[in-house]
């Protein structure tokens, strides 16, 4: 583990933890989604804010879990980068997703319709490798997109440490990303971006948030932040990528992204 996780292992072991089983009443598998872009010396900041507002989801005794992920799109023009790069909606992404404290792993549609609220459905998969090699999941597929694995390619694959908070009411969740690593499965170029965090704030409708004020007071501010569509960006150079120039700018400003990008 690299000092800077020990660092926010430390700071998040303060919160009161909260158990996977307790987490399934606040899955919000339909809800609206904001996310927030820093770095790691803030983060430091906002976890002894959340101090008596937040739990901590514990996994396998850790506060701080690893993900793995792979992304698919189409075979001939990424059209699921494309309509995100164009902001249309609806839109949606297909991925695998391995918990690796856990050893679960999930193939996975996220839909967002024109109101901006996200549903996600998934189907537990043996593993990552069984969808890439095997064709894992290709029924729960096709019922969810109309596609099956011979219409789509994985394209990138990323590493994450994630930190997942709850308020006191139960009725959010927080998650903060850290520590991202990208692979390029067309391009094999790979890309860090150990200073980046990235925060989502995920709950029903627009109940109070505790986390609002405290974002303000950090001066953490609304940036959206696509893993599949950054990681894509700054993994490959032969693909369109207007509309993120000006999104790499600002994310830019709150932390070191990787040279060249």
């Amino acid at each position: 583990m690299s000092t800077q996780t020990l660092d926010l292992e430390k700071l998040v072991s303060v919160l009161p933890p909260i158990t996977l089983e307790e987490m399934s009443s606040i899955k919000l598998m339909n809800r609206t989604d904001t996310k927030f872009v820093t770095n790691v010396e803030t983060l430091k900041k906002l976890l002894v804010l959340v101090r008596g507002s937040y739990f901590a989801q514990e996994t396998a005794g850790h506060r701080i879990s690893p993900y793995r992920t792979v992304y698919w799109d189409g075979v001939k023009e990424h059209e699921m980068f494309r309509t995100h790069q164009c902001g249309h909606s609806p839109r949606m992404k297909v991925r695998a997703r391995t918990y690796i404290d856990s050893g679960h792993s999930f193939l996975e549609v996220k839909k967002k319709n024109n109101h901006g609220r996200t549903h996600k459905k998934r189907v537990a998969v043996p593993s990552i490798e069984a969808v890439m090699k095997e064709g894992a999941g290709e029924d729960f597929l096709k019922e969810r997109t109309g596609y099956t694995w011979s219409d789509l390619i994985p394209t990138v694959g990323n590493r994450f440490n994630r930190i997942t908070l709850v308020n006191n009411a139960h009725t959010e969740r927080l998650t903060i990303d850290f520590d991202l690593q990208f692979h390029n499965f067309e391009t094999s170029k790979d890309a860090q971006m150990p200073d980046a965090v990235i925060i989502e704030l995920k709950r029903d409708g627009r109940v109070t948030s505790p986390i609002l004020p405290m974002l303000r007071q950090l001066r953490i501010k609304p940036a959206g932040f696509s893993k599949y569509c950054i990681g894509t960006v700054v993994t490959n150079n032969e693909i369109r990528v207007n509309r993120f120039k000006l999104r790499l700018r600002k994310i830019s400003k709150r932390c070191a992204l990787p040279e060249g990008a």
